[in-house]
């Protein structure tokens, strides 16, 4: 009987605390999305992506015609008029072509792989830095209006199903997180944590 009486007492203490609590949810994904600097570093890593796109295409012509060169220098090396001396150049030109085809291959290869982790990696960067501006909006508006909790409801928890089910007398102020952070956005300079493309095929 006492741990029933105290176990009653306890859900009752709990419950009348809980009562004084405030709660707020905000939708931090459709944050980001909305927030001026997520949508200028999109067409930021859009170009980068495109710079990549280009950079590759201009590697891929250099390799088609020098391949298109060994096909030609193989050829040459079967013409039935040229002599022994004559055979054994174009073999050995032939041999120096194969050579650079496959360093072509292989730099091209080289480089579409360290691309494409470099922008994946910026991207990254960049979705933490403002995914930590607006949760720093969050935080600042959560202290001026006394939230004791805040929770995300956009946030996903096993199988994607969203952590944040359901949600009574909690205060949603997602618009409000919106309006602070694309406020003065015509003077800010978005996407200052964008990196450009690289410029140099080299690299």
């Amino acid at each position: 009987m006492k741990i029933l009486s105290f176990l009653a007492l306890f859900l009752t203490t709990t419950a009348l605390q809980a009562a004084d609590l405030k709660f707020g949810v905000v939708d931090m994904a459709r944050a980001f999305q909305e927030y001026h600097k997520t949508k200028a570093a999109t067409e930021v890593m859009k170009a980068n992506r495109d710079k990549v796109s280009q950079d590759m295409n201009e590697r891929y012509a250099a390799y088609k015609t020098k391949l298109a060169d060994v096909q030609s220098k193989q050829k040459a090396t079967q013409d039935p008029i040229l002599t022994a001396e004559g055979r054994g150049k174009a073999q050995a030109e032939l041999g120096n072509l194969v050579k650079e085809v496959r360093s072509m291959e292989q730099e091209i290869q080289e480089f579409q792989q360290r691309r494409s982790l470099q922008l994946r990696q910026e991207e990254v960067d960049l979705e933490r830095n403002l995914y930590g501006e607006i949760a720093e909006v969050v935080k600042k508006k959560s202290e001026a209006d006394s939230y004791d909790f805040v929770f995300d409801k956009s946030g996903g928890g096993i199988n994607r199903v969203p952590v944040l089910l359901h949600h009574k007398n909690a205060n949603d102020f997602t618009d409000e997180v919106i309006v602070e952070l694309n406020k003065g956005a015509g003077a800010a300079k978005p996407a200052a944590d964008a990196k450009p493309a690289e410029t140099s095929k080299g690299k």
